[in-house]
């Protein structure tokens, strides 16, 4: 502790680390430092992982690590670690896999996991431990004296079982699909029918409560649906089960109806009532996928969640150095939503009577409170019948809403607000970048393209240090090495973005990622890329990770967009990383197909390569033509509009230049079209009469 009563954890800069600065327990960050420790004092470690918008991270703390009694038990028995899982992923991925072969299910946040020192292996771990014994929980403080007195007495015991775990950790690497073998889209058939069957038909979503977006399976299934029309064998209940499941999401709780952006999860299946913290890396890819469902389906419902979520980004997340900050607790003024909840009193106060009866008819609060005595806003009824209910003439009530939601939200600003974790991660911004990118292209919002730009050039202004990228940025300082998913994130928004605009840099920025990832993250005898680069702290495993979770498996990304770069500059090297990849991946794309869906998608690309359109000319013809190229969804399009001045490019690119004032150069996978010169009809033929 120091001079003033705080742990090491002061000097850090993780909001989360910060929040535990002044608590008791005597916690080391991450470092060598904490294990040589526990060495000399013959301690076990106490691993705690979690983040800042965390509510039961939040509790943990309040019960167990702001308690003095709790703290002595850690201080005299233990050395404590403390670990942002935002920060570290590697650490977090790592240890929830060997919670969930310790404890046979799955982990979750806090994770608490207990190591023997010299070796970091884990013995013993769990989630959130409660201050006092209940729902079959023991008593931490129990807990942690029956530990250390067990790591005293069983020392044997406890190295043969970390040597079973550091053998379960070796076989969890599965063998590639043999050389021969061709790749099939048996998998995408056998995902989609496995989603069918856990779809739930009234309320949209997959599996019972707690629901969660499932953000990389939806946008696989929009892409399935599509590729069934492309064939000439359109499959609407695919469709409608991505459709459904948005739209649910975008009329329940789990959307901010008042502010924009999507909350985390639904504790309930309706999506009525959500766990309220609100991440970046939910609401990017939750912004691309309504954006696009606009483009399918033309609803108006999906246009106006797409421009509250881009909006709220803008005017809530964004830092002002420039990028995005990762999340917004869920908890306000001491309570978990705290910020977002109404009493029926406070709603009829701030609204005139008819905003507030079409409020009232529309989100229910002419109904009972659905979050103890307060309101937690959802629709409950559609236009239609809100107007009826209301007394009002249908076609005045979106201004009527929009009216009364300025409203509340001008008193919502005035309300305690949740903390921001204000640090800016490298991945996270690349899925934000994507998601602008897309809604700046199909809600044709240019500021969304600028936004997405400048978030860019703080990344490469910020985050790049001698050529590396780095993981996190905070109070002007960059730190980490970054992670596979930052790279493949991050190629992908910028390949996104240059649908929009083009800029060279961005590009070229693409390319030093691709080539990154090859040289620091491959695994060149597997296929594959590793979640960690090559000169990463050595720890006790480095996984391959081919499963979605919140977010695509960024071998799938990563695997989609080196097919994507290799057509487009013509390069084998990536088309062979792409392939080598999805052979990787083989066995766990049989065995559990829809785990995998960003997988899947690369998959359907290399089965059916993507259309590539070049066009090179000038900037005023340029931008009507691209018009053309890029209206409408076709997720399997990559369109670059490139100045007939612009020289040196790289492989391909430099191979198609303009001729006459216009040319489209148009190509599926390494078969091209002869160019397309002055002639816009010829490019719409071209491209389909669905473009």
């Amino acid at each position: 502790m120091n001079a003033s009563g705080q742990n090491r954890l002061a000097r850090e800069s993780s909001p989360y680390l910060l929040q535990h600065a002044d608590n008791p327990v005597d916690w080391f960050p991450w470092c060598d430092e904490a294990f040589e420790t526990a060495r000399e004092l013959g301690r076990p470690v106490m691993l705690s992982i979690g983040y800042s918008a965390c509510h039961w991270c939040h509790v943990m703390a309040h019960e167990s690590f702001e308690d003095p009694q709790t703290a002595e038990v850690l201080n005299s028995h233990f050395v404590s670690i403390k670990v942002d899982r935002e920060e570290r992923p590697d650490l977090d991925r790592i240890y929830q896999i060997a919670h969930q072969i310790l404890a046979q299910r799955p982990g979750g946040w806090p994770l608490t996991m207990f190591l023997t020192p010299d070796d970091r292996l884990p013995f013993f771990g769990g989630t959130y431990f409660p201050r006092d014994a209940r729902h079959g929980l023991p008593a931490f403080r129990d807990l942690l004296l029956r530990i250390a007195r067990f790591y005293t007495e069983h020392e044997g015991e406890l190295r043969d079982q970390n040597r079973r775990l550091e053998n379960v950790l070796r076989q969890l690497e599965r063998p590639p699909a043999p050389a021969g073998e061709a790749l099939d889209g048996s998998p995408l058939t056998d995902a989609r029918s496995r989603m069918q069957h856990g779809f739930d038909p009234r309320h949209g979503g997959f599996g019972e409560a707690p629901k969660f977006p499932q953000t990389p399976a939806l946008e696989g299934l929009l892409r399935q649906w599509y590729r069934s029309v492309q064939v000439g064998q359109p499959d609407p209940a695919t469709l409608q089960m991505v459709e459904l499941t948005v739209r649910r999401m975008a009329e329940g709780g789990v959307f901010d109806h008042v502010g924009g952006g999507f909350f985390r999860y639904s504790v309930d299946e309706r999506w009525s009532i959500p766990h309220f913290e609100k991440m970046l890396y939910d609401n990017g890819p939750l912004l691309a996928l309504n954006a696009e469902l606009h483009a399918v389906t033309g609803d108006p419902l999906f246009r106006d969640t797409a421009v509250a979520t881009a909006d709220w980004a803008l005017r809530e997340m964004r830092h002002e150095a420039g990028g995005f900050c990762s999340s917004l607790d869920a908890d306000a003024d001491g309570r978990e939503g705290g910020s977002y909840v109404w009493t029926p009193d406070e709603v009829a106060e701030l609204l005139p009577p008819q905003e507030h009866a079409v409020a009232s008819a529309r989100f229910g609060l002419d109904r009972r409170p659905n979050f103890g005595d307060r309101w937690h806003l959802r629709v409950q009824r559609d236009l239609a019948h809100t107007a009826t209910q209301a007394g009002v003439e249908e076609r005045h009530v979106p201004e009527l809403l929009r009216s009364a939601r300025q409203k509340l939200l001008a008193a919502r600003e005035r309300r305690p607000r949740p903390p921001r974790d204000d640090k800016i991660l490298a991945g996270w911004n690349g899925q934000m970048v994507r998601g602008l990118a897309i809604a700046a292209r199909h809600l044709e919002r240019p500021d969304l393209a600028c936004a997405a730009t400048a978030t860019v050039d703080f990344i490469e202004r910020e985050m790049l240090r001698d050529g590396r990228l780095l993981a996190t940025w905070k109070d002007g300082r960059a730190r980490f090495p970054a992670y596979l998913d930052d790279h493949a994130y991050l190629v992908d928004g910028l390949l996104e973005l240059l649908q929009v605009r083009w800029r060279r840099s961005d590009l070229e920025l693409a390319l030093r990622l691709a080539e990154a990832l090859l040289a620091r993250f491959r695994d060149n005898e597997h296929g594959g890329f590793y979640f960690t680069a090559d000169d990463h702290e050595e720890l006790i495993y480095r996984p391959r990770p081919f499963t979605d979770d919140s977010l695509p498996a960024g071998n799938g990304v990563a695997a989609r967009v080196f097919g994507r770069l290799g057509h487009m500059v013509g390069e084998p090297l990536y088309l062979e990383a792409q392939e080598q990849t999805l052979r990787a991946a083989r066995e766990s794309l049989r065995e559990v197909p829809e785990a995998h869906y960003a997988l899947l998608m690369a998959l359907d690309e290399y089965l059916n390569p993507p259309t590539t359109i070049i066009l090179r000319g000038e900037p005023a013809e340029l931008e009507r033509w691209h018009a053309r190229a890029v209206r409408g969804f076709h997720p399997d399009r990559l369109a670059l509009s490139i100045p007939s001045d612009e020289a040196g490019l790289p492989g391909l690119l430099a191979e198609r230049p303009a001729r006459g004032r216009i040319t489209a150069w148009i190509c599926e996978g390494m078969t091209c079209q002869a160019p397309i010169v002055d002639d816009p009809e010829a490019l719409q033929r071209s491209l389909g009469t669905g473009s």
